[in-house]
């Protein structure tokens, strides 16, 4: 009896005397596009980790992770997105590292995708610890360029440029006195790398400023400024009537160029007809400058939900706002449910007409699944995809889950919309011929469709499948009437300064 007594004494010595605490830093590690950077992780009480399990992981993914190092050696199991780029490797020049349990990731070649919580995870065969540490990714864009463009009445419009931004950076114009000029608008983009350009103009007088700075900027401080000076421009704007035959020249060359343009047009013209009627233009504008809301809603109607055109496996609410797919609906799981699809009651035949849609509920995630748009009123007959295009009447923007986002042009366009949005705006300018998207939150422009209505044109909505949340038309606020009546664009973008 004795003997076991002290068996187990021993064991739980043993057991306590190897028992260790994962630590990382509290403060985020902050690191460039492109760079080599170092995510802090040891163990402690210090101790020898070359015969523990090291896993780095991201999110939930702890089976198909960053780094995994098992039986002395890193294991050829890996994400695939960081394979070569990892290794484990000192924190700091004092480090005695895996003998001393440091077991910080090394990662190179850094992109914007690897921003976001690293999981350090280290076990032995009585213990484990785990922490979570955060990466922040910047990335300071090109030197800004200035344009200047001379106006007749004396001042002078400044274009400013720049890209290769991350996050999304702040844009400041100032003139010589350091005083902070107004911008006459601003607009950014994100391409396919997920970093920001930026683009920004103001019109400026000569008595206003000598000299004129644009200033890009992140809020850790990175700025990157350009300047020129607006009197050397006025100046060497200033035409010169000691050579007329310059302006002679110029409009001459001037006549031709135009003569030969109507030339080609005439001899093209059945062909750009043609083309006119049976294509529709997708114009996907990637500009996501902030968007007047109360502008927008100016333009609101209260849609609801047509009950006699309605898939029967739809559940609608009394108020006909509130739509989602029935209990016994029997989805095949093989693409999106395009049949799905509820109307509104509101038929538009001509102007704007606005409504915004619900895609999320408190304490849950946005909706991945739903498709909002307009439709020829009786025009949807059919579930085939293929059949869902501008020339048959249909326009839309469709959420398909891990599929992404896109419309129904010919051929699809994908959008990469960062945040998944929560509540969708939907502008119809019915006489211009546009069907504009907007992230109401964030209060970003997401796209516009450019096409040509005929006949009756009502709302179309279709909530998708197996989600908690459903789709929800919203009752827009009244705006607050101005004693002035506004004569601020929709969205500062239509200018390209």
């Amino acid at each position: 009896m004795l003997s076991i007594f002290i068996a187990l004494l021993v064991n739980l010595f043993i057991e306590t005397s190897v028992s260790f605490s994962v630590v990382v830093p509290r403060d985020q590690t902050v690191a460039h596009v492109g760079s080599t950077v170092t995510v802090p992780c040891w163990i402690t009480p210090p101790e020898n980790a070359e015969a523990l399990e090291i896993r780095w992981y991201r999110h939930d993914q702890f089976s198909n992770p960053v780094l995994f190092y098992q039986h002395g050696k890193i294991q050829d199991v890996q994400e695939e997105s960081y394979r070569n780029r990892t290794s484990l490797t000192l924190w700091s020049d004092q480090s005695g590292g895996l003998k001393d349990g440091d077991v910080s990731l090394r990662l190179e070649k850094l992109t914007v995708q690897d921003e976001g919580v690293f999981h350090c995870y280290v076990s032995g065969e009585s213990t484990y610890g785990s922490e979570e540490i955060v990466l922040k990714v910047t990335a300071v864009g090109s030197a800004p360029v200035l344009f200047p463009q001379p106006l007749d009445d004396g001042r002078v419009n400044f274009s400013c440029r720049s890209s290769g931004w991350y996050p999304e950076p702040n844009i400041m114009w100032m003139s010589d006195e350091r005083t902070v000029l107004r911008p006459g608008g601003a607009s950014r983009s994100r391409g396919a790398d997920e970093m920001f350009s930026v683009h920004s103009w103001t019109v400026v007088s000569h008595s206003d400023a000598q000299l004129v700075s644009c200033s890009v900027s992140l809020k850790t401080g990175e700025l990157k400024e350009g300047r020129l000076n607006i009197q050397a421009i006025i100046s060497s704007d200033s035409s010169d009537p000691s050579d007329p035959w310059k302006a002679l020249f110029f409009t001459l060359l001037i006549c031709a160029l135009l003569g030969l343009v109507g030339l080609i047009l005439y001899k093209n013209r059945h062909k750009l007809t043609a083309r006119h009627t049976n294509t529709e233009e997708l114009k996907k504008d990637t500009v996501v400058g902030d968007v007047n809301i109360e502008e927008l809603r100016k333009h609101a109607d209260q849609i609801s939900i047509d009950r006699e055109h309605l898939h029967p496996d739809l559940t609608v609410s009394k108020d006909c706002k509130t739509v989602r797919d029935g209990p016994d609906y029997n989805h095949t799981g093989e693409g999106f449910p395009y049949e799905l699809c509820a109307f509104g009651a509101q038929r538009f035949t001509s102007g704007r007409h606005y409504w915004e849609v619900s895609l999320a509920q408190e304490n849950t995630a946005p909706k991945n699944y739903w498709l909002i748009g307009v439709v020829k009123h009786g025009s949807f007959r059919s579930k085939d995809k293929s059949a869902l295009t501008p020339s048959n009447g249909i326009w839309f923007l469709c959420s398909d889950g891990p599929n992404g986002f896109y419309t129904n042009s010919d051929p699809p366009v994908k959008l990469p919309l960062t945040p998944r949005p929560e509540q969708l705006g939907v502008l119809l300018d019915y006489d211009d011929g546009q069907l504009s998207f907007y992230n109401v939150k964030e209060r970003k422009h997401l796209l516009t469709m450019s096409t040509r209505f005929t006949g009756s044109v009502v709302p179309l909505f279709n909530p998708g499948v197996g989600e908690e949340t459903p789709l929800k038309i919203l009752d827009c606020p009244k705006p607050v009437e101005s004693p002035v009546e506004s004569s601020q664009p929709l969205l500062d973008n239509s200018s390209d300064a």
